[in-house]
């Protein structure tokens, strides 16, 4: 029998002693493995060594003239508005191509929000008595965080296999002004790797909302990480949002940091033309110009699309065997007992996993103090707090493959343990 709900009492406790002995063998291993967070492993790093010598001594002039080494180009250079505009599918126009981390352009444009308003007659967020943002929940931390420290309030949204559910988030913004805007990761969603259907753009894009500068901040952190060699796409809500009528709706972001050197990629931002004139017109106030060598360096790289395409081929033959150690772990461990579920994604760097509600920390205190360190539990939600308390973020792509094997199985002891251990406790409460 598999279904713990199958097995008396006696059954679960001798289950419970032979993963107890298989615990203290790992625990005796001292393992020291940190699967915390979506890093790209050295291999992956390897692959874009090229950066470092695509350029010559003499080849610092942009295809107009331009020396890159000098300040100006605030917006970014040509080479990389039109690489990285085909990249978002977007106008070079409407594209402005930033430093190394597009966290720190979203961090900037909520900043600007807050101080200015999201165009020059709205109400800066600050001047507002509560200021609040949809969160669909499970989600990126680091958004959150942005959120929390700016002093948002944060409101969760159910996210489904198709993106946030839309009939929460619908009456959500049409009943109230003081929801601002919300987060979206449309491809591959961190952590459940969902992708938006046509159908929630559509919504997204043509919703009503009682907030006249209701802001929807998009990440496309994942747009080229496929894993399964079937790449899927999502509609373009930034079309989306002008046939709709809402062309100023959304904020588009993106970065090379997973696709070449994570410390030292290029990251992105595009919107309407209007809402990137006055990004453009406020960030030439913070700074004279980005990094233009590095982003020359990244168009003389790949080229074109299809040379960042191929490039993604090359990332994911590496990361792939990674992601199949985790599932078959997983399914090897876990596979019918009733006690968790996992995403299997087709893209992106997480795998979502749930546990029964109530489990998630306990896991993961006892996975760190065998030697494996996970994402805490609830980091995917809001302030941290994972109402259910069983959502945790697994992050294949940094350990080498036999310590992913390794780690997979210690999670999958832990998860059984724990829910032995409260199965035990309730049926013994009950008899």
């Amino acid at each position: 029998m598999n279904n713990f709900t199958e097995l008396t009492v006696t059954g679960l406790e001798q289950m419970q002693d032979n993963l107890s002995d298989r615990y203290r063998r790992f625990q005796a291993r001292a393992m020291n493995l940190d699967m915390t967070r979506g890093k790209p492993c050295p291999e992956q790093l390897n692959l874009s060594i090229g950066l470092l010598n695509c350029l010559d001594k003499g080849d610092i002039l942009t295809d107009s003239g331009t020396d890159c080494r000098n300040y100006g180009g605030v917006d970014g250079i040509p080479e990389a508005k039109n690489l990285f505009a085909h990249y978002l599918e977007v106008d070079p126009e409407e594209i402005i191509i930033g430093g190394n981390s597009s966290l720190a352009m979203m961090h900037d444009t909520f900043m600007r929000a807050m101080i200015k308003g999201v165009w020059p007659q709205a109400t800066p967020w600050v001047k507002l008595p509560e200021v609040k943002f949809l969160c669909p929940s499970p989600g990126y931390d680091r958004h959150f965080f942005i959120c929390e420290y700016l002093g948002l309030k944060m409101i969760p949204v159910k996210m489904n296999v198709d993106g946030p559910d839309m009939d929460q988030v619908e009456a959500l913004v049409a009943a109230d002004g003081s929801i601002k805007g919300m987060w979206c990761v449309p491809l591959y969603s961190n952590p459940t790797a969902a992708v938006y259907s046509d159908e929630v753009i559509d919504r997204l894009a043509s919703m009503k909302t009682r907030a006249e500068d209701f802001r929807i901040f998009c990440d496309n952190a994942y747009a080229v990480h496929h894993l399964d060699g079937r790449s899927k796409r999502v509609k373009n809500i930034l079309t989306a949002c002008k046939q709709a009528g809402n062309p100023h709706r959304v904020f588009l972001f993106g970065s090379t940091s997973k696709i070449t050197f994570a410390g030292a990629g290029v990251a992105m931002m595009a919107g309407s033309k209007e809402n990137m004139a006055q990004a453009k017109k406020q960030i030439s106030i913070q700074t004279i110009g980005p990094d233009k060598l590095n982003q020359l360096r990244h168009a003389k790289f790949f080229k074109s699309t299809a040379g960042i395409k191929s490039h993604m081929e090359k990332h994911a033959a590496i990361i792939r065997p990674k992601f199949d150690a985790v599932l078959s772990g997983l399914e090897e461990e876990l596979g019918g007992k009733q006690v968790a579920r996992w995403t299997r994604p087709a893209g992106g760097y997480f795998i979502s996993l749930d546990t029964r509600p109530g489990c998630a920390a306990t896991v993961v205190r006892m996975a760190a103090e065998a030697g494996v360190k996970l994402t805490p539990a609830g980091s995917t939600f809001p302030y941290g707090k994972d109402p259910d308390d069983r959502n945790i973020r697994l992050a294949p792509t940094f350990p080498p493959l036999d310590d992913i094997r390794a780690a997979i199985e210690l999670v999958g002891i832990c998860i059984q343990l724990v829910s032995i251990d409260r199965n035990v406790k309730m049926r013994k409460q009950t008899t």
